[in-house]
């Protein structure tokens, strides 16, 4: 279509263009120039949920009708970006509620941008209200929101894609198929995963007023309500186990997830993760800055470990998951990868792919991730070819729930002192029933958990 044409001619030089041809074979020309205009939504306005947004306007005609957010500084400010990127120019219809969006307004996808904690309640609400789903990972800050995600997108029949982008990244598509799948490695009977960013905001500062602009008590949502300590936006809120994880629910689920799609693994049969606050505890932060977790497979061990502090083992691979086979190694990150074989034989070395000159809006957008860009816009137009399919996306949402998922039984394995074996099909922890009680969290009055027996 016209409307397209200009966004279309830049695409089709790119990286992520040639990717897109090879991967969807003939239905990547429709993709890059699809005859739809799709009508969008997005759900928390700040740094990734703006960024996911800006991607899927580069590779689709998109009209974005609304935006929500509790921070109207923040809501504001993204309406008139969104105003300036998009073709019509238009201001979306910007919300403080996303419920009352999703009823005022009939979209075709829903972006999800939001903290970890409002995840399963928004994207099943989503998919209910008829759209399909785009949800930033991890999924979920519990077990069984997981479950519920994964039983709402089945009833409803909706593409639920997670951002787990790595499995649409140009260089680690290639590991996979030219080191992992042609068998370079050889038999893999060992994974080393981490993450050693110093990422861990350890801060005290004070209790204050909440500001007029933020809707705090919607912000919490089913969470437990902390005393107010300023704007929780970006890395603040990721420091606490109220609102998600920690670092193995925010960073390792990129990693395990990347290595379950190249070795074709599904759920550990056996995971077990010891670790705490050892180094940073003068600050709020209650989330470990130290973690060991081992992901057990057949004849294969997946470890994890991250430090918020100290130095990296590899400097060239801070976060990063590295394949052992009897044939060689490979060392891959968000970055490059290296392919060290056993003995005599060629190494090979690949970097990412940055498409600035083809995007060269990228290099202007605040706090953008440049390497990541390439594979979010290849990662959205997976997504739109599964819903033009009415097929699975690479990072469906049951793999999201089973990376998701795994990273939280690791948590409850740190806080209980022992093994945890969940079993998908019970949806239970075999033979232990402290851990079972962890497996939903308790919801803030009046919000209720969801049910994958009644989504």
């Amino acid at each position: 279509m016209n409307s397209f044409n200009i966004n279309r001619r830049s695409f089709i030089h790119g990286a992520t263009a040639a990717l897109a041809l090879s991967t969807f074979g003939a239905r990547g020309m429709d993709l890059i120039n699809p005859a739809k205009t799709l009508r969008v939504g997005l759900i928390g306005t700040g740094w990734y949920g703006k960024s996911d947004l800006f991607r899927l306007i580069q590779v689709a005609p998109v009209e974005v009708l609304a935006l929500c957010d509790v921070d109207k500084n923040q809501l504001n400010e993204a309406g008139k970006l969104v105003s300036q990127r998009q073709k019509s120019g238009k201001t979306p219809k910007l919300y403080g509620d996303y419920q009352k969006m999703l009823a005022e307004n009939e979209m075709d996808i829903v972006l999800i941008g939001t903290p970890d904690h409002w995840h399963a309640l928004q994207m099943i609400d989503a998919v209910k209200a008829g759209a399909h789903v785009y949800v930033q990972k991890p999924i979920s800050v519990d077990v069984m929101e997981g479950e519920a995600m994964v039983a709402a997108a089945r009833k409803y029949n909706k593409v639920v894609q997670v951002g787990t982008q790595r499995k649409s990244t140009p260089h680690l598509i290639d590991a996979k198929k030219n080191i992992v799948d042609a068998g370079l490695l050889g038999k893999i009977s060992h994974v080393e995963m981490c993450c050693y960013f110093h990422m861990r905001n350890n801060g005290n500062p004070p209790v204050e007023a909440v500001p007029d602009f933020l809707d705090y008590e919607k912000w919490t949502g089913p969470a437990p309500l902390r005393p107010y300590d300023g704007l929780p936006h970006v890395r603040w809120w990721r420091t606490f186990m109220e609102y998600g994880n920690g670092v193995t629910g925010d960073m390792c689920v990129h990693m395990l997830d990347t290595v379950r799609w190249m070795l074709k693994l599904g759920w550990p049969k056996k995971i077990s993760s010891t670790g705490g606050i050892y180094v940073q505890k003068e600050g709020k932060s209650n989330i470990s800055d130290t973690q060991s977790a081992i992901f057990e497979y057949d004849e294969l061990n997946c470890v994890w470990q991250h430090r918020t502090w100290g130095t990296p083992n590899n400097p060239d691979y801070p976060w990063s998951f590295t394949l052992y086979g009897e044939k060689g190694t490979l060392w891959a990150s968000t970055m490059a990868y290296d392919f060290i074989p056993q003995g005599k034989g060629e190494k090979i070395h690949k970097d990412v792919v940055f498409e600035k000159e083809k995007y060269p809006e990228d290099v202007t957008e605040k706090a953008i991730e440049l390497n990541a860009a390439p594979a979010t816009r290849l990662h959205m137009l997976d997504f739109l070819s599964a819903i033009d399919n009415s097929s699975k996306p690479v990072a469906d949402i049951e793999e999201g729930h089973i990376s998701t998922a795994s990273c939280i039984l690791a948590n409850l394995s740190m806080k209980t002192g022992r093994p945890i074996v969940y079993d998908p099909v019970k949806r239970k922890i075999v033979g232990d029933r402290e851990a079972n009680a962890l497996l939903a969290r308790p919801y803030r009055d009046p919000y209720k958990h969801p049910d994958y027996k009644k989504v």
